[in-house]
């Protein structure tokens, strides 16, 4: 039977409510990492689990909104480093250092999106972070690709080249990321100088997209 609370709950617009979830999962996810339940979600929340299912359909719908919530949050912060007022060289390296202080920041955060838990309950052992994880790198990778496109000059199948950079970026931002945030063989700074150095080559000779915002 729900209690007083839960009942409350549901009479607040959806919107709030799915927003007052989506901060309730954050903050699970922050504590328990990859090992973040719909049980502790809900607990969290102050609802039943079937209340949090109404609202997203299993764990697969919960991950999708949070991955969404998270990459927004990210592509902002990738778009301001790219737009900021400093040189080339600068703004690569700053895209760079943004996506890498981001997982820093919230290690926890980047495992539940990106590493599947081990000993996930049986409720939820067909979980497949991998099948959704993949859309996110994905649309990364689209986003990257247009802010590249806009602002340089590729030359001719500058939008094909353009999405072959986007997508190969971000690749190379996630693999790095991923084995720099288990291991720490080296400073941030460090990481984002090399990583910067292996791109340099192409786009210090590429010129900005006329009519373009410049990069």
């Amino acid at each position: 039977m729900e209690t007083t609370q839960q009942a409350a709950a549901q009479q607040k617009p959806a919107d709030q409510r799915r927003r007052e979830l989506l901060e309730a999962a954050d903050r699970v996810v922050l504590r328990d990492g990859p090992q973040a339940s719909m049980n502790a979600i809900a607990a969290e929340a102050g609802i039943t689990k079937p209340i949090l299912y109404r609202h997203f359909g299993d764990k697969g719908g919960l991950y999708r909104a949070l991955a969404k919530r998270h990459t927004d949050a990210l592509l902002d912060a990738l778009r301001a480093a790219v737009d900021a007022p400093a040189d080339r060289r600068e703004r690569v390296e700053a895209t760079l250092d943004t996506y890498l202080a981001a997982i820093e920041a919230r290690p926890q955060v980047y495992r539940f999106l990106m590493h599947p838990a081990e000993d996930a309950q049986p409720s939820e052992a067909g979980f497949d972070v991998g099948r959704h994880s993949a859309p996110l790198l994905r649309r990364l990778g689209e986003e990257l690709a247009k802010v590249i496109h806009d602002r340089v000059d590729l030359g001719p199948g500058s939008e094909q080249l353009a999405r072959v950079w986007g997508h190969g970026i971000v690749g190379m931002m996630h693999a790095a990321g991923d084995w720099w945030l288990g291991e720490r063989p080296c400073s941030r700074a460090e990481l984002v100088r090399s990583l910067a150095d292996l791109l340099w080559g192409r786009l210090a000779a590429a010129g900005d997209r006329a009519g373009g915002p410049g990069f």
